[in-house]
């Protein structure tokens, strides 16, 4: 079952291209999905990657966490659920609609 992985303290050019490169060092990984700010374009520090079993993505937090990516020391954990948003509301806590 493949395993979930948050990935922080990127630098703000890394691509999805190279974080797989470098995560397939600890096995295959199924997917990656640096997060972009949809306004300027530029990468915002953190993505995901999901590896193919629990055993590769314990791996990858081992040996990855820590590591000196283009001059910043990257930080690998277990991804936890999104949370789920409630109802939007306005500045005085009231439901908009």
């Amino acid at each position: 079952m493949a395993k979930r992985l948050f990935v922080g303290g990127l630098p703000y050019d890394t691509t999805n291209d190279q974080l797989e490169e470098l995560f397939s060092q600890a096995g295959k990984v199924e997917s990656v999905n640096v997060i972009i700010d949809r306004y300027s374009g530029q990468g915002k520090g953190f993505g995901f990657v999901e590896m193919s079993s629990d055993e590769e993505a314990q791996k990858a937090i081992q040996t990855l966490s820590g590591h000196n990516l283009n001059g910043r020391s990257i930080v690998v954990n277990e991804a936890r659920p999104r949370e789920e948003h409630s109802e939007r509301k306005g500045f005085s806590g009231q439901k908009r609609w």
